[in-house]
């Protein structure tokens, strides 16, 4: 096994910079390493919690359950309760829209969910956002108008479905 080596603490602005720069360029995994090592350093760092939740959600669209759950446990330690509900809301909608891409048999019922349990948190945000910061409202925007567009994305029937044996 290795033992990891640590970041120095005054590297921490710009290893959070990096961490920006490899989410720009779909590289996840590597930001989300990086977030690990400044945490390491400064477990409560904000930034580097918002940045960490952010690309484990980055990861939802390649299969990664856990990713959710990793995402989740995260918001406790956000000092910020607009920050706790956003973030809440964006695992949520990230989490649908991952299902929709993967179009598996009851995924789109549980993406309606997923979206409009995103929604719920956004309204939760917008009542506390910051001034000049309608982020939640934008957000909350952009699942209604996936649900509004894709039809195929309704609630939970509790119609039985029939599949073929064979």
């Amino acid at each position: 096994m290795f033992e990891l080596k640590s970041l120095g603490p005054d590297s921490i602005g710009a290893a959070l910079q990096k961490v920006e720069r490899y989410r720009l360029l779909n590289e996840p995994a590597e930001a989300e390493s990086i977030c690990l090592d400044v945490l390491r350093v400064d477990p409560g760092n904000q930034q580097a919690l918002v940045m960490l939740l952010l690309a484990l959600t980055d990861q939802f669209d390649r299969g990664s359950a856990a990713g959710v759950h990793q995402a989740r446990e995260i918001l406790p330690a956000l000092t910020s309760g607009y920050e706790r509900a956003y973030y809440a809301g964006i695992i949520c909608e990230r989490r649908a829209k991952a299902l929709v891409h993967q179009a598996m048999p009851g995924s789109a019922s549980v993406a309606y969910e997923s979206l409009r349990e995103a929604m719920m948190h956004y309204e939760r945000a917008e009542t506390m956002h910051p001034p000049h910061d309608d982020s939640a409202v934008l957000r909350w925007n952009t699942c209604a108008r996936l649900l509004m567009k894709s039809q195929h994305l309704s609630p939970h029937s509790e119609e039985r479905l029939d599949l073929p044996l064979e």
